[in-house]
């Protein structure tokens, strides 16, 4: 944030407990490893599916809403589901919960590159698909984040949340999302069969993770309440926080608007910027650069200009890339903006992350964080949504350009207003306290 909303000096240096990376974070044990690789094996499958899914879309049909239900498909169960996803994630096993979404993601991607196989495949079908692997997503990717202070020190955990976002941004921006634009150009049922046979590989290693993974770190089940109490427990522990609550309603705002942007990217991509199926996946993975440097370089970003700085300067970056691409007609501007924007993202995610796992407790951990990701993500279909009605209304009264240009213009917008609501409500004071409140400074 700029200087004259800084309350208290400070020397911008992380807490140890969730201090970024710089390069590595050696050192996190076994269990840990058998972790990271099953999630790095998924990533390379969803990497390549979410290159796949709207091309798929795109080649069924040029409405630009039609394509975005695709988007708003995988991230209703968000909104519909991370209150209960959470709930189980503080009652069962979080490694078995896991273990059965990467099978059952296997049998549905699998279907996908089945359907697409035998030319069978149509919208209705893509929607349903779309939505049960939202439903795996929710849980499998809001337990992972919930079973990692079972599997490393709290100490550690900025440091494993830097490996494994490294290990997602490899995986799905350098590697599978090139491979899917290949994998599209021989033939379009390739991406989906790819992404079932990582997750049955991810389901395998799963497998080889030994103990009992349950909240409280117990191993047997915890006295249960209802879920309508144990759910509501978890909303208002997160809605009277002082520093995560403001964070989850700014992620709220900032993915809404994103996801707007994403939902119609495809077609932006194809008719704007020119780009075929590798343009467009190698568009896609721009970020990645970004956010690989930004898992080395953010501590000491964060050390020079502090935490609250560090988050507010995502703003101006994704302002900078919306501003581009709502102007220019040539994808390269377009890949290094959002290659920059990649930077901003990793080391918010990673502060972020780290600040949840840190502050809640373990055994609200699961309900508190779906909460927290209900904001966050649960606005994603609501953003795409409007952004696929956005491009038809422009489009009918200043033409079809001027409507894939439209959700970037109101994307911008939004980030303009977030950041105002941040100089507010999002002060290093507030983190500091709250570290000091968990006994992490």
């Amino acid at each position: 944030m700029t200087e004259n909303v800084r309350d208290t000096p400070v020397d911008g240096t992380l807490p140890e407990t969730v201090r970024v990376p710089a390069a590595g974070g050696g050192g996190l044990g076994s269990r840990f490893l058998r972790l990271w690789a099953a999630g790095t094996v998924a990533n390379l499958g969803q990497g390549a599916t979410a290159v796949a899914l709207p091309w798929l879309a795109a080649t069924l049909t040029r409405d630009a809403l039609a394509i975005a239900l695709v988007g708003v498909a995988i991230r209703l169960p968000w909104l519909l589901f991370s209150l209960p996803a959470g709930m189980l994630a503080d009652r069962l096993d979080r490694r078995r919960i896991m273990l059965a979404m990467a099978a059952v993601r296997a049998l549905a991607v699998g279907a996908i590159a089945a359907l697409v196989a035998a030319d069978a495949m149509s919208l209705p079908l893509l929607y349903a698909c779309a939505l049960l692997l939202g439903f795996t997503e929710v849980l499998f990717d809001n337990t992972s984040q919930v079973l990692l202070p079972a599997v490393v020190d709290r100490a550690r955990l900025a440091a494993a949340n830097g490996r494994l976002m490294a290990g997602q941004i490899v995986t799905e921006d350098f590697f599978a999302k090139p491979v899917a634009g290949v994998l599209l150009g021989v033939a379009l049922a390739l991406p989906f069969a790819f992404d079932a046979a990582t997750a049955a590989v991810a389901a395998v290693l799963l497998l080889t993770l030994r103990g009992g993974f349950r909240a409280g770190g117990t191993g047997v089940p915890a006295a249960r309440r209802s879920a309508r109490a144990e759910i509501a427990e978890g909303v208002r522990w997160l809605w009277r926080h002082p520093l995560l609550r403001p964070l989850a309603v700014s992620l709220a705002v900032f993915n809404m608007a994103g996801a707007g942007v994403a939902a119609v990217q495809v077609l932006y991509a194809r008719e704007i910027l020119g780009l075929g199926s590798l343009g467009f996946a190698v568009l896609t993975s721009a970020g990645g650069v970004g956010g690989l440097l930004g898992g080395l370089f953010a501590s000491r970003v964060t050390r020079r200009i502090g935490m609250a700085r560090s988050l507010f300067a995502l703003l101006g970056v994704e302002a900078a890339v919306y501003a581009t691409a709502a102007v220019v007609s040539d994808a390269w501007p377009v890949a290094v903006m959002t290659g920059v924007s990649g930077f901003g993202v990793v080391m918010w995610n990673v502060v972020t992350v780290s600040l949840r796992q840190t502050l809640i407790p373990d055994h609200l951990l699961g309900r508190v964080n779906s909460v927290y990701r209900l904001l966050g993500w649960g606005t994603m279909p609501l953003g795409m949504a409007a952004a696929g009605v956005l491009v038809g209304a422009v489009e009918a009264f200043a033409g079809r350009e001027a409507g894939l240009r439209a959700p970037y213009a109101v994307t911008l917008a939004a980030v303009a207003v977030l950041a105002l609501y941040m100089r507010r409500h999002l002060r290093q004071r507030s983190i500091d306290a709250a570290l000091a409140g968990a006994g992490g400074a």
